[in-house]
């Protein structure tokens, strides 16, 4: 490829790492403005102990948006990506920090429940709530259920999120991870295609399996032992 060809895909690379991170921060950007308005509301009316929670929760989110960056400029750059022990259950967590209580119904299955697998703790709940977030955003106004579940193999983790939504539509179902391909109204399509990248930093795979026989969409996410 010529030398102009190069840097044409260096530029696209880096239009679409400057796409993700302002769609990540979007959403955080998002919570830190409905935790200030609460905090106001609840300041008003007297409540300082609710409004230190939401107090809370923005400085938070400023706190995860700072490490986001540092960790997709990081993903941008090519850095080599520092991975150590981490417990799959704090992953799960985190990824769900965000959520309201009534956002879903979980259900876990892992074992053993102190599951631990190589990774970077972070990035690996931003893949996940890329996965939480659509399945709750396309069952709006209905709470889905999501099964995450994780089986340990010769050489391999894999961890198929579940959902009981409508599905990924089949005309998108190849293009899915595509930046910009999305099948919601107001949907940005850069959620899949940063967990893929995700997923692919730490020498893994990430895919739309088979549609569940009772509808909805699993993704199944391969990484390494």
């Amino acid at each position: 490829m010529p030398a102009g060809g190069d840097a044409s895909s260096r530029l696209a690379a880096l239009g679409e790492i400057a796409a993700e991170v302002a769609h990540e921060l979007r959403n955080l950007l998002q919570v830190v403005s409905s935790s200030a308005f609460v905090a106001r509301v609840e300041v008003d009316r007297g409540d300082t102990r609710t409004a230190r929670t939401h107090i809370d929760k923005v400085e938070r989110s400023a706190r995860v948006a700072h490490a986001l960056v540092d960790d997709l400029l990081a993903l941008a750059r090519g850095d080599t990506l520092h991975k150590e022990a981490v417990a799959f259950a704090d992953v799960v967590s985190a990824a769900r920090a965000d959520f309201a209580p009534d956002a879903a119904r979980w259900l876990d299955a892992w074992v053993p429940h102190d599951l631990a697998l190589p990774g970077h703790l972070r990035l690996l709940a931003r893949l996940l709530h890329a996965l939480y977030d659509n399945a709750v955003l396309a069952s709006t106004p209905r709470a889905p259920t999501i099964a995450t579940r994780v089986a340990v193999e010769a050489d391999r983790y894999v961890v198929d999120v579940t959902d009981d939504g409508p599905g990924v539509p089949a005309e998108l179902a190849a293009r899915i991870f595509e930046p910009l391909v999305t099948g919601r109204i107001g949907g940005t399509g850069l959620g899949l295609p940063l967990a893929r990248r995700i997923a692919a930093a730490h020498g893994g795979t990430l895919a739309l399996s088979a549609r569940p026989a009772g509808g909805g969409a699993t993704f199944r996410l391969a990484l390494p032992r």
